[in-house]
């Protein structure tokens, strides 16, 4: 299943989701990268490319092993609902294709721990399938399809504040543009003291 997983998402271009999240991350680089849902490494080895110090984190021992075994850096295994992450550690978390796994019950309070592991002004980048508040089971995994109103709550409700937002792919009318991808500043006043319980 991973190495079919990475076969099929190994050509997929996210250039544009990588260079939004780093063009809004305050201060020269080299920037603290969190790669949440690395899966097989992919955009892992593009920001090690750039320069970057990157940590990926995925829920599948499977992909984690395929991401150690394609690049040098740290490679997390651990579930999106019990997360143990450093406090205000990273500059910038991309969360490509990755949060909408997350039961909605759950998604706020992890939203607050991915702001407590941010430097102050830290970034989060979001791609998710866009919907109209669907949520449930499809081809076998989990997913919660919001709209930009719902997604912009949920942010905002867990310390971030909204520095832009696109539909993707480029380049297509909206009817066929099926992802969100939203960048997220993390609040003033946010501090790992805030995270829910």
């Amino acid at each position: 299943m991973a190495d079919a997983f990475r076969h099929r998402t190994s050509d997929h271009d996210v250039s544009q989701n990588i260079e939004a999240l780093l063009d809004a991350i305050d201060g020269a680089p080299p920037h603290a990268i969190l790669d949440l849902g690395c899966g097989p490494g992919r955009d892992l080895r593009a920001f090690a490319e750039l320069g970057h110090e990157v940590t990926g984190l995925d829920g599948s021992a499977e992909l984690v092993a395929l991401a150690r075994a394609g690049i040098d850096c740290p490679v997390l295994h651990q579930d999106f609902l019990d997360l143990h992450l450093p406090s205000v550690h990273f500059d910038g978390i991309f969360a490509n294709a990755s949060l909408f796994h997350v039961p909605s019950s759950q998604i706020k309070r992890v939203l607050a721990e991915l702001a407590a592991a941010l430097k102050p002004r830290g970034v989060l980048f979001c791609s998710n399938p866009r919907g109209e508040n669907e949520e449930g089971w499809v081809d076998g995994r989990y997913g919660c399809f919001y709209d930009l109103t719902t997604w912009r709550a949920l942010a905002t409700g867990a310390g971030f504040t909204e520095v832009h937002h696109y539909y993707r792919p480029p380049g297509r009318r909206r009817a066929e543009q099926p992802w969100l991808a939203t960048v997220w500043r993390k609040s003033d006043d946010v501090d790992a003291a805030t995270v829910p319980q």
